[in-house]
């Protein structure tokens, strides 16, 4: 006879659920649970609260159901109020049956809920880290491309800004513009978790802001948005923005943070593009001399435009600082520099681009480390995803000698900003200094892949393979490649006559000399020196004394310009060495090692102690000659065996037997590095 009791029991089970209205409970509590979780997906990201609390709330909402149900078998809500449920007349093996099937239901029904609510809350969840590509320009004008610049560089600077994001820089993002986007392959390439694609229309006084965030990891869309404002609403554009991204990627943002990229930077228009033509192009892979002085115009219009525009004076004083570095280095250039941060910072005084600046008068124009350092500081508490930061510090770390600190900082500068030449060319000069050729010529390989028409990194590259192994052909090469008419201060026609000077090709590489510029600045040498040095190689010493004549004043007048920079008192010394004025010569270099020691600078100071060894090979002077390249081939930045080899400055030395036994003893000092 087969046993009923177990249907029986199931159909008394669901009619007691019917009887005690636990299916309204059930329903009113699943409509209920799913209003909050709809709510709090929305809220929590605004509130800045953590996922955390949304998945929190979800566990608290599944674990309430099963309690819920139990409540409801239990009670009733009356017109008297909350009473129990009068019990039917069941066996008690039948109403503990019952009541466990209830909470065996409600659990249940809450993990099967909560296996496909909880996951797809994380799924929601993106890397904190984002790239925001070139925007489109749809506007029928083309100057409006600057315009779209703005728009996404202002969007950009704001992410920047905000500690709890990791935000990839503008130089690095630049190489994606106009190319047909795969977001999974550019995440990848950048290291960001959601990527910023965006369009802009300038028609008149409108704008419209088409904008669209992806998650990168899976190539979904995040969220999407239009905006069409009047030009004067660009920077509310930018600032909302700004914020919203930060709400999508749940990001805290600290009331500083939110200050900052709420303040507009000028209401001058004008004033903005000339400001965005200027950073464009003082932000160029290669720092020619030719385009800092194109930034300093633009910058300085700016500022005249709008005289409280702080951003522009700081870039103004930024333009000014590298000029003394690289090509001015005058006390009427470090006196703009000066005027420059110090408006910017009175202007606004909590503006991170301009402690930036200030860091960098101190750093560039007096040298005063610690004083750079202390700006730096500052400007890093709210740049903290700026790549000139990092490699503002860790360029001032290699000049004080500490080599491992200053790789990890421009490292970080790199992986800010891993399609940026210029970093990659900063971090792999490191390697280079301390002899890890293989390291640095990988790097400089990333930097030509980043910007193919950078001169910089091939330049670079073409250096390393003589120091590394006396190879001419990659200069050779790269020389070959170059194209017709493109020579940027006069960088390609002066690399030309160092492969010949290296080759021993001293006639064809006089004839090179003769078409530099005739102000071959960027070198902080006149050609005349050149060419007196070539004639000196060909044993003509007349020529080369007329040669070394005609330079005396050039570089005496450049020294008297500059007199606290060490390059020009070693241009000086190295003319009147080849003028046989031998004390003054030596003198000159001494003064040279003096301003500018190792001590004091570890990455420039070892090229002045090969000067001076230069300048005493020239005069006679072998024994200190031979005591200075023995100490700078083993010192960071210093010479190197294969340079000593092919260079033809060092010829004087070649007949003392101390010569090749330098050679060989360095030599097999860097095999046993090996």
């Amino acid at each position: 006879m087969v046993s009923t009791d177990k249907p029986l029991a199931m159909t008394g089970f669901f009619e007691e659920v019917r009887r005690r209205k636990v299916y309204r409970v059930a329903a009113a509590y699943i409509i209920a649970a799913g209003g909050i979780i709809q709510l709090a997906s929305a809220a929590f990201p605004a509130w800045e609260l953590p996922n955390w609390m949304l998945r929190l709330v979800i566990v608290l909402l599944l674990m309430g159901f099963p309690i819920a149900l139990i409540l409801a078998w239990a009670y009733d809500i009356t017109a008297q109020g909350v009473r129990a449920t009068p019990a039917p007349a069941l066996p008690g093996s039948h109403r503990r049956r019952n009541i466990v099937m209830l909470v065996a239901t409600g659990v249940v029904i809450s993990a099967a809920a909560g296996f496909f609510l909880l996951p797809r809350v994380s799924a929601h969840k993106c890397d904190k880290s984002i790239a925001v590509l070139p925007f489109e320009n749809l506007s029928d004008e083309k100057e409006n491309a600057y315009f779209a610049d703005g728009v996404q560089d202002d969007v950009l600077t704001n992410l920047s800004k905000i500690g709890d994001l990791k935000v990839i820089s503008r130089t690095s993002v630049m190489p994606y513009r106009g190319k047909a986007s795969n977001v999974r392959e550019i995440g990848k390439a950048l290291g960001v978790g959601a990527i910023l694609e965006g369009s802009v229309r300038r028609i008149g006084n409108r704008v419209r802001v088409n904008v669209q965030l992806i998650n990168a990891d899976t190539d979904e869309h995040m969220w999407a948005e239009d905006y069409d404002r009047d030009l004067t609403d660009v920077f509310a554009i930018q600032t909302d923005l700004a914020q919203q991204i930060v709400r999508e990627l749940q990001a805290k943002l600290s009331p500083m943070e939110k200050a900052q990229i709420e303040r507009r930077p000028t209401e001058n228009s004008e004033a903005y593009l000339a400001f965005m033509q200027g950073h464009e192009m003082f932000y160029r892979a290669d720092k020619f001399r030719s385009n800092t002085e194109k930034a300093e115009q633009l910058f300085e219009k700016a500022t005249q435009l709008d005289p409280n525009f702080a951003r522009a004076f700081a870039a103004l004083a930024w333009v000014h600082d590298w000029n003394y570095h690289d090509f001015d280095p005058t006390p009427a250039r470090k006196e703009k520099a000066w005027t420059a941060a110090v408006e910017a910072l009175r202007l606004q005084p909590n503006l991170p681009e301009a402690h930036l600046a200030m860091g960098f008068y101190y750093y560039y124009c007096e040298r005063d480390y610690q004083a750079a350092l202390n700006e730096f500081a500052i400007a890093k508490l709210s740049l903290p995803n700026s790549p000139e930061v990092y490699m503002a510090i860790g360029a001032i770390q290699r000049r004080q000698g500490k080599w491992k600190e200053s790789t990890a900082n421009l490292e970080k500068a790199a992986s800010l900003s891993p399609k940026d030449a210029w970093v990659l060319q900063n971090l792999a000069d490191n390697y280079y200094a301390t002899r890890n050729f293989e390291a640095a010529d990988k790097i400089f390989d990333r930097a030509i892949e980043a910007a193919p028409k950078s001169l910089g990194p091939r330049v670079e590259k073409a250096k390393l393979a003589v120091d590394w192994k006396g190879d001419l052909s990659v200069m050779e090469k790269e020389l070959a490649e170059m194209s017709t008419g493109v020579d940027p201060d006069g960088l390609v026609t002066f690399a030309r006559m160092q492969l010949l000077l290296l080759q021993q090709r001293f006639s064809e590489a006089l004839a090179v000399v003769n078409q530099l510029p005739q102000d071959a600045s960027h070198f902080d040498k006149p050609r005349e020196l050149f060419e007196g040095a070539i004639y000196t190689f060909l044993n003509d010493k007349e020529k080369a004394l007329s040669a070394f004549g005609h330079a005396r004043p050039i570089a005496e007048k450049a020294v008297r310009e500059g007199p606290d920079d060490a390059s020009r008192h070693v241009t000086l010394g190295l003319i009147l060495a080849g003028l046989g004025q031998k004390e003054m010569a030596i003198a000159e270099g001494r003064h040279a090692v003096e301003l500018l020691p190792e001590s004091r600078d570890a990455f420039d100071g070892p090229k002045m102690t090969v000067a001076l060894a230069q300048i005493y090979t020239w005069t006679g002077e072998s024994d200190e000659a031979f005591q200075l390249l023995d100490h700078s081939l083993s010192t960071p930045n210093g010479i190197t065996v294969s340079f000593l080899r092919l260079d033809p400055i060092w010829e004087p030395l070649r007949s003392d037997p101390r010569f090749q036994a330098l050679i060989d003893r360095h030599e097999g000092e860097s095999l046993a590095r090996l």
